[in-house]
């Protein structure tokens, strides 16, 4: 559990870049470095989040946490991953954040944004080399990638992942033998009713009275109807509790969530904090764990029968079109907003490049290559 905790604590400290950029460290790090698990029940972790509403890369670690120590490590995984954003944003609600204005701290953030295109870079191939080996799977990976290019939406997002599962299982069933015994599938429906219970009772709870109960509803609401994580959460969160702060305070945490490591749903700490002064800690805490137990709580479900239904030749086929699908929203998502948010000047492209090669041939490890970029960045400011 110790293990479990102090890796996704490292992670937590350094995952800049977004969710497309968080799964790329994930993948380097417990998939090639530690081998807790293999690219094939990772990228199966991977496709779960993407039909899930919540935070879909704290989820992919929350998964990975389970696989190696049950609940218990699932919860390691969470707290370890989000404490330091959690922290950071929680420290930036309640202080002044002009140190982000100082320029080495900027360039060191602008170094770690090129060192999450890198990351993306390189998640991107290695899943590409494992899940598109068919020229099927190519063709649903590069469809994939256009559509949601030309498409930035959500729903563009899981029309696409809903019609690539439908062609793997036409296009992408392998031959099995139907008299091999398969595991039963058995759905977590405890978890499935608290899910059920917290999201019926946060529509009676939103607009009942001014107090945490209500304030704890309306983050859960919104974990609960978000689908993607990332960026995809400030809308809803504009609608819920954007009356609650002033539109200057709701993007400037916004902004912080993108300048700092870890899940952007912490903008749910930032928004607790200044909405219950009374206790700004205690508000925090609440909002936090309001936006992540939707996700966390499906995910619970999802998990238990999640391989006894990848065992079945059809859901396989269906599983191997949505891996696909996903090796083309990564490449979708490494151009926008990872390339566009990091990649500046040549100068950029040029660091881009050469960290990609020490990855692929000398392969660091990515305290290295943090240390690395963001010491790069600020030494820029210089120049």
């Amino acid at each position: 559990m110790w293990q479990i905790f102090i890796r996704f604590l490292t992670l937590g400290l350094i995952s800049f870049g977004g969710p497309a950029a968080h799964i790329g460290y994930f993948r380097q790090l417990f998939v090639q470095e530690l081998n807790w698990l293999d690219d094939k029940r990772y990228a199966s972790f991977v496709a779960l989040s993407q039909f899930m509403p919540g935070p879909s890369s704290s989820q992919v670690g929350f998964a990975i946490g389970y696989h190696k120590g049950g609940l218990l490590g699932a919860l390691m995984a969470f707290i370890g991953f989000t404490l330091p954003s959690f922290m950071l944003m929680f420290l930036l609600a309640v202080t002044s954040a002009h140190w982000l204005e100082n320029v080495q701290v900027a360039g060191a953030i602008h170094g770690l944004k090129l060192l999450a295109l890198v990351v993306v870079a390189h998640a991107t191939m290695g899943m590409f080399q494992q899940f598109c080996q068919r020229k099927t799977a190519q063709i649903i990976m590069l469809a994939t990638a256009v559509i949601l290019l030309i498409f930035p939406f959500m729903l563009a997002q899981l029309l696409v992942l809903l019609i690539a599962a439908m062609l793997g299982t036409v296009l992408l069933t392998r031959g099995a033998d139907t008299q091999v015994e398969q595991s039963p599938i058995a759905l977590n429906y405890s978890w499935l009713l608290l899910f059920i219970i917290g999201l019926l009772s946060s529509f009676y709870f939103i607009n009942h009275h001014d107090s945490l109960v209500q304030m704890f509803a309306q983050f859960y609401q919104v974990g609960s109807l978000v689908f993607g994580g990332g960026h995809v959460v400030l809308p809803l969160l504009q609608a819920n509790v954007g009356e609650l702060v002033s539109p200057d305070r709701f993007l400037t945490g916004y902004a912080l969530a993108q300048a700092i490591p870890g899940p952007m749903f912490t903008l749910a700490t930032f928004l607790g904090a200044d909405i219950w002064l009374e206790s700004p800690i205690l508000g925090a805490l609440v909002a936090t764990l309001a936006i992540f137990i939707p996700g966390f709580l499906l995910m619970l479900v999802g998990l238990k029968s999640w391989h006894a239904i990848s065992e079945r030749p059809t859901i396989a086929g269906a599983i191997a079109g949505v891996n696909a699908a996903v090796v083309g929203l990564l490449l979708a998502a490494l151009y926008q907003p990872v390339f566009t948010t990091a990649v500046l000047t040549p100068l950029d492209m040029a660091l881009v490049l050469l960290g990609f090669g020490m990855l692929k041939i000398f392969k660091p490890s990515i305290v290295l290559l943090v240390l690395g970029f963001s010491l790069v960045g600020a030494v820029m400011t210089f120049l």
